[in-house]
């Protein structure tokens, strides 16, 4: 006998995760949960994205923009944290989740981590350096009070400034000093004090309390309005063992509020009495100035003479000077007439003209005397010319030859022949006349010194 089963269910995607999400959703309402963030994000939405993670495993997380704008931290990556959430489902990626409704630093309280972050925020922004400390003046005549005006911190501050120092200007600027809107009036009643611009000095003040109480001093708001307040600002908020951020970033801090007013004003008594100290001073001075002055005069009017004496004695001294400057004007004259006198005659001596008239007369006479130089020795000259012209003329061949006589030349080396012995029969002959040559060739030679030439025995051309 066959056994039957009944049909298998099936599920759409959808229906199995809407499913899920309700189990998921019924079993696990709200939980708690320790972990560390990871992958922190916030996008323009505002919401904050992020993973929750231990040693083993890990869960996507979110927390919406209504739910963490109440925090008083900013979480981080690394962070451990105790949250309180709901677990559900992404049906979309088909991923579960957690939904953070509350977060706070697991160890350490949430206001101590948002002080700590907001306060190296701003040591980073440089709000806490001294060289943006304003000084205090040192005698106000109008204080601003910035407090709650039903609590004793301001019966304090008053009593202590009316005994100090009576009937000083005083505006009290009443504002919460604990709760959400605190920190908004704080800072609000610093910015309208500032564009008054009356007050010389703002006191901030507050009693005691615990980290909750003391918020809005730490709140970043107020800091700013503290930091660029205009006025000197003195932050007396708690107890002295309470340092707030608005200590850190005001001008002066003062450890209590009753400690602010002290160190706003002096005593009116000890500026009264210091002043009488100084008048007494001043007075003392003044005096012996006086009595310096007045022995001074007395020493001058000592020394004083009759104005008419004196006169007479200074018209003596007057006509003396006068004596010996014309003395000395005389004396001075006589000595640059004399060295005029020099002067001119050392220019006469090197007058340009008298030494061109001198040195013309002597130009003149070796002019005169090389003239007579050069006729001697142009006469010697011409006598030597002429004896050498005579010479030449006695020895001029061409003289010789004039009476009759020639010069016989060979043709081939142009040599004189003196003997017959030096030609031979048919050599070329030249014969050099007065005027003209004659060419021949000898037929013949006669060794006693006689040529035989009447049988054409001379043959040539006759050269012009």
């Amino acid at each position: 006998m066959s056994q039957t089963h009944p049909p298998a269910q099936i599920f759409t995607v959808t229906d199995l995760t809407k499913k899920i999400k309700v189990l998921l959703e019924k079993h696990f309402p709200f939980v708690w949960i320790s972990a560390e963030i990871s992958n922190f994000r916030v996008p323009a939405s505002g919401h904050f994205y992020f993973s929750l993670k231990d040693e083993s495993a890990q869960i996507r997380a979110i927390m919406f923009h209504s739910q963490n704008q109440k925090l008083k931290f900013l979480p981080q990556d690394g962070t451990r944290i105790l949250g309180l959430g709901r677990v559900t489902l992404y049906a979309p990626r088909g991923e579960y989740q957690i939904i953070i409704e509350h977060l706070e630093p697991e160890g350490v309280g949430a206001l101590q981590v948002a002080f700590e972050q907001l306060k190296e925020k701003l040591a980073l922004e440089g709000l806490f350096d001294d060289r943006h400390k304003k000084p205090l003046p040192f005698l106000p005549l109008r204080i601003s009070v910035v407090t709650s005006p039903s609590g004793a911190v301001l019966y304090d501050i008053l009593h202590v400034l009316s005994r100090r120092f009576a009937n000083l200007h005083i505006d009290i600027s009443a504002v919460k000093v604990q709760g959400d809107d605190a920190a908004r009036e704080i800072a609000e009643a610093l910015d309208l004090l500032n564009q008054r611009s009356k007050s010389d000095v703002i006191i901030l003040a507050r009693g005691g309390g615990s980290l909750e109480d003391l918020w809005p001093f730490n709140s970043e708001i107020v800091a700013r309005a503290i930091f660029n307040s205009k006025i000197c600002v003195i932050s007396a908020i708690g107890h002295e063992t309470d340092f707030p951020i608005s200590d850190m970033v005001a001008d002066v801090r003062a450890p209590t509020p009753s400690a602010a007013a002290e160190i706003v004003v002096p005593v009116k008594e000890d500026l009264a009495q210091r002043c009488d100290e100084m008048t007494q001073l001043l007075i003392s001075a003044v005096q012996r100035r006086v009595d310096g002055q007045r022995t001074s005069l007395q020493r001058i009017c000592k020394r004083l003479v009759d104005p008419r004496t004196a006169l007479r004695k200074q018209g003596v001294l007057l006509t003396e000077a006068n004596a010996r400057m014309q003395r000395a004007i005389q004396r001075y004259l006589a000595y640059m007439r004399h060295q005029v006198e020099i002067s001119t005659t050392l220019i006469n001596a090197k007058n340009p003209t008298i030494k061109i008239s001198k040195y013309k007369v002597i130009i003149e006479k070796n002019d005169l005397q090389n003239k007579m130089r050069m006729t001697s020795i142009l006469g010697g000259l011409r006598a030597r010319l002429q004896e050498l012209t005579s010479q030449l003329k006695a020895l001029d061949p061409t003289a010789i030859l004039k009476r009759g006589y020639s010069v016989t030349l060979t043709r081939d080396s142009g040599k004189i022949v003196t003997s017959a012995q030096e030609v031979a029969v048919g050599q070329e002959l030249e014969i050099v006349l007065a005027r003209g040559a004659l060419t021949a060739k000898t037929c013949q030679r006669d060794l006693t010194g006689s040529l035989l030439s009447r049988k054409n025995k001379v043959k040539g051309n006759i050269k012009k």
